[in-house]
């Protein structure tokens, strides 16, 4: 068997060889930190976090960068007196990584700031410019620009013909020679704070911000690696001319594009102009961070994702009846014994085939009604013990699993103890009721408990509660 992955330039499935078996590297553009993230951000990050963790299980090691844009024209403009644009960017960076931890996406091997590899950006541009891929400004601003049509494969990545571009947008036109060539370094202009002004051998600025990932791809895996992804939005311009200006200046650069589809939200594109964006701190006040995470990636991670609270009130429901699930087969199994962590075959065949995590899902949920239905029968606890295990291995691959420690300690609160506590109280108002033999009041407080969703199981050692049942 063999991971095959999606390679947007290729457009096709193409079987996955790393250069280095035994250490895959891969590089992700990370956020440009100018305000908090929203859904969308987290949808992008955790396609990236379960294919790392795929690829680490199948090869071993994966080295995985994702960058912080922390200098940038957002970046700049939402800055204040109060709050000068370098404080603003750690501020957001630290609201990103609080979210990203909280649906359980791990830290990156690396993740570095662009202001922290200005010198190397620098010295590209500086390469770009020997090899007559690159123009400094003939007004002296300090403006330089990638020349496009000194580059015949430019387009590669996105197959577009460069007359049938749009012009670039980001930057001043003032010293193009063509419409379509795009900013490496943007010269400093009035007004602008003079902390945000590095000084280079074509005049003081800042750079672009397509050459910031170039840049810090080089530094930390070297200038051939193996994957590189992002979001479909980011194909072009953003990746395309990451693309042209690594290969231009004698980089190999990436052998695999992967890209992860983008979010709606109730059938409409998110957009700040229909003020239908979900940010992450609002999602996280109200759900429990393994829903947000198991509805988020339970879709493919190519296709586009509508997000409502019926998605996540169904991905609430599933998670319920796995919880419901280990909880009963915990009941009936010897804590002590040592599971088994093999992955069923069809759930390795569907991470295999492009990360396809929705079949995954499905092969989880065969193995918990298989599971449950060997409890219900009163099967051999090797039966029962054999879909338990199977199914704590293939959850903790996708870090879904609810009784993992991280889980654990997520859920924990005021809130589930207060409700433990009362289900409690009424099992036992049920248990004093049937024992005096009050079948009327046995019956009104078992309806009572149903009414709200909760599901009772009378064993010989006593009465479990679950909500949804199985």
């Amino acid at each position: 068997m063999m991971v095959r992955l999606y390679d947007t330039q290729a457009q096709t499935l193409r079987d996955f060889e790393p250069t280095d078996p035994a250490n895959v590297t891969m590089y992700v553009c990370g956020p440009t930190v100018q305000s908090g993230p929203h859904i969308g951000h987290l949808r992008a990050a955790l396609s990236f976090d379960l294919l790392r963790r795929w690829l680490a299980h199948r090869f071993g090691r994966v080295t995985f960068v994702r960058n912080v844009t922390d200098i940038d024209d957002k970046v700049l403009a939402n800055a204040t007196v109060d709050e000068p644009w370098w404080a603003l960017a750690y501020r957001m960076e630290l609201e990103f990584s609080h979210a990203y931890a909280a649906i359980g996406i791990d830290a990156p091997t690396y993740e570095p700031r662009a202001t922290g590899s200005i010198p190397q950006m620098i010295e590209l541009i500086d390469a770009l410019i020997e090899r007559g891929h690159a123009y400094a400004a003939p007004d002296g601003s300090g403006d330089v620009y990638f020349d496009v049509r000194s580059w015949a494969p430019y387009g590669a990545l996105t197959h577009q013909s460069l007359d049938a571009m749009e012009p670039a947008a980001d930057a001043d036109p003032r010293g193009k020679r063509d419409p379509h060539d795009f900013a490496l370094w943007k010269g400093a202009k009035p007004g602008e704070p003079a902390d945000a002004v590095w000084t280079a051998p074509w005049g003081a600025g800042r750079p672009g911000w397509h050459i910031e990932c170039s840049a810090m791809s080089r530094r930390y895996l070297g200038g051939e690696f193996d994957i590189h992804g992002g979001g479909l939005d980011l194909r072009f311009p953003h990746h395309e001319n990451e693309l042209a200006q690594s290969t231009a200046a004698g980089d190999p650069f990436a052998r695999y594009w992967v890209h992860n589809g983008l979010v709606t939200v109730d059938g409409q594109k998110m957009s700040k102009s229909l003020g239908n964006f979900v940010l992450a701190t609002d999602a996280l006040a109200v759900r429990d961070p393994l829903v947000i995470r198991y509805a988020l990636g339970a879709a493919h991670y190519r296709s586009s994702l509508d997000i409502s609270e019926k998605a996540f009130d169904e991905a609430d429901a599933a998670l319920d009846r796995i919880r419901s699930f280990q909880e009963r087969a915990a009941r009936v199994l010897d804590a002590d014994r040592v599971p088994a962590t093999d992955l069923p075959h069809e759930f390795v065949a569907a991470m295999d085939d492009d990360l396809n995590v929705p079949r995954a899902i499905g092969v989880i949920h065969e193995h918990v009604r298989s599971g449950n239905t060997a409890l219900d029968a009163g099967t051999d606890p090797t039966e029962i013990a054999g879909a338990a295990d199977a199914v704590a291995a293939m959850l903790d691959i996708l870090a879904l699993n609810p009784r993992s420690e991280r889980w654990q300690t997520a859920s924990a609160g005021p809130s589930a103890t207060a409700l433990d506590t009362l289900v409690q109280t009424m099992i036992t108002q049920r248990a004093d009721a049937r024992a005096a033999k009050d079948w009327a009041a046995a019956d009104r407080v078992r309806d009572a408990i149903a009414a709200a969703g909760i599901t009772l199981e009378d064993t010989p050692d006593g009465t479990h509660w679950s909500i949804d049942g199985k």
